[in-house]
């Protein structure tokens, strides 16, 4: 069933509206008569299914038939920090992460990164990534669409470590090592520490560029307080590694009736 995220005013009584794209959305790609059904949600705490009243291409009435649970989202919010890849891999990262469950994107700039950085192009590309978040997350059945964060530089990046229950920056030089970190490795000695903050921590993972991090970036991340983890013994592309991580912790999370 279709699903639109929609602003908390457009919720009206024991009504919503759609609006703008999503109703052009509705009526002229979906077809949508009166009777017909939606998910709306407001992305914070309400998720409703409506039942189509009127469907105009610039606005859809609709009454609210019942009140769903908010009940997918992962009680792990984990941020994706992601190096700046070339060519529209950002648009990959932002999609996919946002279907496996990530709970915000912070694009940032690395050392090795290889993609030209065009601050001029920021607010421009923000929208962009914010409508791919936007539409994954609806695609998906998402009940909070993932923030997109402004790209930061490795400074600032290194600096919010510290905001965060933990922090996990991913090396490929931990994989090569037999004795290396791995994820798994560093969630059971963080577990042992949380204690109640292993119920619903706030979590950054932190990917590197295709070129890979720095041995002076690995050193910065650890003294910031990340823990430095491998992926496996595989060198992973920068759009996949996010991924890997990303669903090794939601594992962990018991999304997958793993915990």
């Amino acid at each position: 069933m279709q699903r639109y995220f929609i602003a908390a005013e457009q919720f009206d009584g024991s009504s919503v509206r759609l609006i703008g794209e999503d109703a052009f959305h509705a009526v002229r790609v979906m077809r949508m008569k009166p009777e017909e059904k939606f998910i709306a949600s407001d992305g914070l705490s309400r998720v409703v299914l409506a039942s189509v009243r009127e469907a105009a291409s610039s606005e859809v009435v609709a009454d609210i038939v019942e009140e769903l649970p908010m009940d997918s989202e992962s009680s792990w919010s984990v941020t994706i920090a992601q190096s700046l890849p070339k060519g529209d891999k950002m648009e990959l990262v932002i999609q996919k992460g946002t279907e496996i469950g990530a709970y915000a994107f912070a694009p940032f700039q690395s050392e090795r990164m290889i993609v030209q950085y065009d601050g001029k192009k920021e607010a421009k590309r923000l929208e962009r990534w914010g409508k791919i978040a936007k539409e994954a997350a609806e695609q998906s059945h998402r009940c909070r669409i993932p923030a997109v964060e402004p790209v930061r530089s490795w400074r600032e990046l290194k600096e919010s470590i510290p905001t965060f229950d933990l922090a996990l920056f991913c090396y490929e030089r931990e994989g090569d090592a037999a004795a290396g970190k791995g994820i798994r490795d560093a969630l059971q000695d963080w577990k042992q520490q949380a204690g109640d903050k292993a119920a619903a921590p706030k979590m950054l993972l932190i990917v590197g560029p295709e070129g890979g991090f720095t041995e002076r970036e690995a050193d910065e991340a650890e003294a910031a307080g990340a823990v430095i983890v491998g992926l496996g013994r595989r060198i992973l592309r920068t759009e996949t590694a996010g991924f890997v991580g990303l669903t090794c912790l939601l594992y962990e999370a018991g999304e997958m009736g793993g915990a």
